[in-house]
């Protein structure tokens, strides 16, 4: 089976990538490596999958060989590229799509909000009509937990309404699933929509809690904490979502087992385990033994107050079930952080 992955150099789909090659999956990867936050990161992620070029330049629309895996590829490729993205399918043929590429950041999205309209919004219409086009089996895509926006009920179901956002971002999240049901509506393309809650670990984005917090410890600069520390996410190891991501990708929705005969799901991933910011942090200074000075703050435009997923449908139909704990999962990202493959430290 040939899979496209996009958002290839980024937290969850360079992972993603090495694993599916590794179970002997044909993998192509693109992405655009923005500058939202430290390239290096991104060529980093890369080169753990066995990308790699001298000096880290790449050449648009380039194809480059894994040196690690011989079943994976990487194009440096934008999808709101339409001209090269409709070249990409025809010529590739893929059976199945991973679409992973987005413009990120909650906060991002209230001081920047154009920046999100061309990856999150013109780029999944690309995506969606190159699998029209092109007779793509089954569209997986990245949804998130910020779509619940202002709803009070938890945990969050996949059946609770979620038509009030509280920042852009999520807004183009919603519009997304929108958009793909639309399609699969239209032209029978089985969607499956993933509402990714709060990931850490290892190669995780630097403006994130995770990276934010440990760089400012070890550096002995204060951390800002919002809602004066009154806050909780549903953290979720990387792992455990890529085990999840890739059961999703293993089971394609049939319109007779759906909603209005529509081959298509949304599910939730997340660890259906909420933890207290303070606590998080308490984690984090455990592991790198020193404490954070702290810097408390109202709540910021865009925040919530809690994120807390349900699960049970995602276990029910695919067998998901987060292995990770807390402690376990901040040990392995403190002993990565503090070693060498960590190109920012």
């Amino acid at each position: 089976m040939k899979i496209l992955v996009t958002g290839a150099a980024g937290f969850i789909g360079s992972k993603l990538i090495y694993e599916l090659a590794k179970q002997n999956y044909e993998v192509v990867g693109i992405d655009n490596i923005n500058d939202y936050y430290n390239v290096l990161l991104k060529y980093g992620r890369l080169q753990e999958c066995g990308i790699e070029k001298n000096d880290n330049k790449f050449v648009w629309g380039e194809i480059i060989p894994s040196k690690i895996f011989s079943n994976y590829r990487f194009i440096y490729m934008d999808i709101a590229d339409k001209e090269n993205m409709e070249k990409l399918f025809s010529t590739e043929k893929f059976d199945k799509v991973v679409n992973l590429a987005a413009q990120a950041g909650v906060r991002y999205s209230i001081t920047n909000p154009y920046s999100y309209l061309q990856s999150n919004l013109v780029g999944f219409l690309n995506i969606l009509e190159c699998c029209r086009n092109y007779h793509i089996k089954h569209l997986i895509f990245a949804s998130s937990s910020s779509v619940y926006g202002l709803n009070e009920k938890v945990p969050y179901s996949e059946e609770d309404k979620v038509d009030n956002p509280v920042s852009l971002y999520a807004a183009t999240k919603k519009s997304n699933e929108l958009m793909a049901h639309s399609y699969s509506k239209l032209y029978g393309i089985a969607m499956t929509g993933l509402r990714y809650f709060t990931v850490y670990g290892p190669w995780g984005r630097p403006d994130m809690a995770p990276m934010l917090f440990t760089k400012a410890i070890l550096e002995g600069k204060t951390i800002n904490i919002f809602n004066n520390g009154d806050l909780s996410r549903d953290f979720t190891y990387i792992d455990d979502i890529i085990e999840g991501t890739i059961k999703a990708i293993e089971q394609t929705p049939q319109a007779k087992d759906c909603k209005n005969e529509v081959a298509y799901k949304i599910y939730n991933i997340g660890c259906s385990h909420p933890i207290k910011l303070m606590d998080f942090i308490e984690e984090i200074e455990i592991n790198l033994g020193k404490k954070a000075s702290k810097n408390f703050l109202p709540m910021q435009p865009g925040d919530v107050y809690q994120t807390y997923a349900d699960t049970s449908l995602l276990e029910k139909e695919t067998g998901y079930k987060p292995q990770v704990s807390l402690h376990e999962g901040i040990n392995k990202f403190i002993k990565w952080y503090q070693s060498d493959k960590n190109p920012l430290k």
